[in-house]
């Protein structure tokens, strides 16, 4: 999985989880361990949440879990060197939008089915249809049969 980044928010949904079988105290003691927690994913310090997860009153059977969790996918927990070089995106949200709006409502409609070149060529015109580009397509288009005539 080299190169690929754990969704936070799926990351944070694991740690809400866990806090949920945690003693506290209060709520807000609960709601402070978590935005600390969550601080510390930011700052790329899954071993420090691992660790405090590991302290924390729970049964050792939901400690094992997401330590288990967080601990075989610290390598795409980076989420400081991601926002630091740029990537800005850290979440999948924006990614499982796209993906349902510019491909499922197209290529999973009744009856349909699709071959690879098919599929490949539909998904490239919705594409350019979600970003409003046809002007381009349909100038790249008289451009070429202006340049074929000649």
């Amino acid at each position: 999985m080299a190169g690929s980044v754990l969704d936070f928010y799926h990351a944070t949904e694991y740690l809400y989880d866990f806090a949920d079988k945690v003693a506290f105290e209060n709520q807000s003691q609960k709601s402070q361990w978590c935005d600390y927690q969550k601080d510390l994913l930011l700052a790329s310090d899954v071993e420090v949440v691992i660790a405090n997860i590991g302290s924390a009153k729970a049964k050792e059977e939901d400690k094992k879990k997401i330590m288990g969790y967080y601990q075989n996918n610290k390598e795409r927990m980076r989420y400081e060197k991601y926002r630091n070089i740029g990537c800005g995106i850290i979440g999948s949200g924006a990614i499982e939008s796209a993906h349902r709006t510019v491909i499922q409502k197209r290529m999973k409609q009744s009856g349909q089915r699709w071959s690879t070149k098919g599929a490949t060529n539909i998904l490239r015109l919705r594409v350019i249809s979600m970003n409003k580009q046809w002007a381009k397509v349909i100038d790249f288009l008289k451009d070429t049969q202006i340049k074929q005539c000649a």
